[in-house]
Order: C-alpha cells, then structure tokens, then sequence
C-alpha cells in the first residue's frame, strides 16, 4: 500500500504490518499502540492458538505418553491438557519447531524437524491471510479504530505472492531495518548467547546443514549439539533475510531503522515516524 502523507493522515482506520527480524522493536511498537487503543494482531499468537495448536497437543501427548503414569491417565481422558499460548508468551510455538540436532541434548531429529518446518511455514502463510478478516473483526466487533499485525521475522521467508499481495492490499507495510553496525551485532550476541528456534527456508538450511557438517567434521544431523548450531546460523540467517526484506519494503511499502524506532515512546511518535517515511520515499 502506497500513500501520501496528506492521504495516510486522511485514512480514518489505519492498518499497519510490522516487517523486521526479531528484535527489532515490532512487538515494542506493537505494544505501544495496543495501550493506545490499537487491535494488536500477533502472528505468531493466531499460529499457535489456530493453526498449530493441534499439533502442539499431539507433540506434547506423544512426550507424555512416555511417561507410564501420564500414559495411563491421558488413555482415561483422566486429564486434560491445554495449549496456553500468549502474546507475550510464545513458548508453544518455539518448544513446536524445536531446535535441530541430539535428541539427547534436547534437539529434534532432521526428518521431524523438517516436518514440523514445513508446518510452521503453512501456518504462517494461513496466519498474514487472515489479516483482513482480522481488520474487520477489530473494527466491526471489537471498536477499534486501528490495526498493528506483529508479523513474525520469517515472513520474508514464506515464498508464496499471496502473503505479500494479501498484505500490501489492506496494511502499510513498514520494514525496520537494521543499519547501524553495533545494533546489528547486538542483535546477533543476543540470538547467540540465548539461541532459539527458527524458521529456515528448506534450501537455506540444507545449504547450511552441509557446511556445518563438514566444518565440524560431523556425518549426521543428529550428532549436531542443537544450541552450537543455532548460535553458528543465527548470522547467517540474519544477514540472507536482509535482501529478502528490502526485496519487499521496496516495491510494497516504506522503511525505518531501528535507531528511529527505539525513539518512539507514544501513538504520536509513532504516527510521526510513519509520515516520516513516507515523505522520505516520496523524495
């Protein structure tokens, strides 16, 4: 969605999609404007809550079945087991895809990992095409007059015209990049000193696999220690989405940095910095 600054301030409901890798500030802003009276749209909360939470109950049954005392009660239907996914609590979603490698050091084995990516990957596909419905249940059942979609930092990934169609169509989407060499690298400190799960697209992680095998003199994904992988990646996969991000910013919407974002505190900072780059690409 392309507009004049005059036009975006005419727009009576905004509607906004938050484009950038994770931590870049999409769920601070996010945040913000749900404290000023903006319909937060959590990707990652409508995969976990919609369109993974079967699955998330069927691999959590699995690992309880296991164990001879939970195995007997859950045959029973003695107890019940309950996906309790947050917003501000994603922890379902990232215990789904797991991390690869040792099944003994807590990582998931290459066949299931693969599945369960290609799972995720069509759960976040089915999540942004929910995004207009979503606009107008915000606006038409809930009252709000404004719509922020915290998109997950794998949108780039999904390789399918229909997400970025869909979302050009009915959001503004606003890409936050990273362009200060300090910020970056913290970022990547972060994911590596704490790594977590992630969306790899498949030719992405069969490239990377194969190297880190023979790197560390390895045969088989499931000698892979899972957290040495992840803080080995993470770099990678942050600098490949780059290009991938701009290849979207660029044609179908408007780009901030994260130094700019950092610097909004309210609704108005917020509505400034969008007006802000706009004109810019208008220039």
């Amino acid at each position: 969605m392309h507009l004049s600054v005059e036009a975006f301030r005419a727009w009576k409901n905004k509607s906004v999609t938050l484009l950038g890798m994770s931590g870049v500030g999409k769920t601070y802003l996010s945040g913000i404007l749900r404290g000023h009276d903006w319909f937060h749209y959590s990707g990652d909360y409508r995969i976990g809550k919609r369109y993974l939470d079967e699955p998330i109950l069927d691999l959590i049954k699995q690992q309880a079945m296991q164990t001879p005392f939970l195995r007997d009660l859950l045959r029973r239907d003695w107890i019940d087991i309950q996906n309790n996914i947050k917003i501000e609590d994603l922890g379902p979603v990232l215990a789904f895809i797991g991390k690869l490698g040792n099944p003994a050091r807590g990582g998931v084995p290459l066949d299931a990992f693969v599945r369960r990516q290609a799972q995720y990957r069509e759960a976040e596909i089915a999540a942004m095409l929910d995004v207009p419905q979503f606009i107008r249940k915000a606006h038409d059942i809930y009252g709000y007059d404004h719509f922020v979609n915290d998109a997950g930092g794998s949108l780039c990934e999904m390789d399918d015209d229909r997400v970025i169609d869909c979302l050009s169509a009915h959001t503004l989407i606003l890409y936050i990049q990273v362009t200060d060499a300090e910020e970056e690298q913290k970022l990547i400190d972060r994911a590596v000193s704490d790594p977590k799960p992630l969306y790899y697209r498949p030719a992405f992680l069969q490239e990377q696999l194969t190297l880190y095998l023979k790197e560390n003199a390895l045969q088989y994904a499931a000698e892979i220690d899972p957290d040495a992988f992840g803080r080995w990646v993470f770099p990678r996969l942050f600098r490949s989405r780059i290009p991938r991000y701009e290849a979207i910013a660029g044609p179908h919407g408007y780009t901030v940095t994260s130094q700019e974002v950092a610097r909004v505190r309210d609704e108005k900072d917020f509505m400034a910095l969008l007006e802000t780059a706009i004109a810019r690409k208008a220039d």
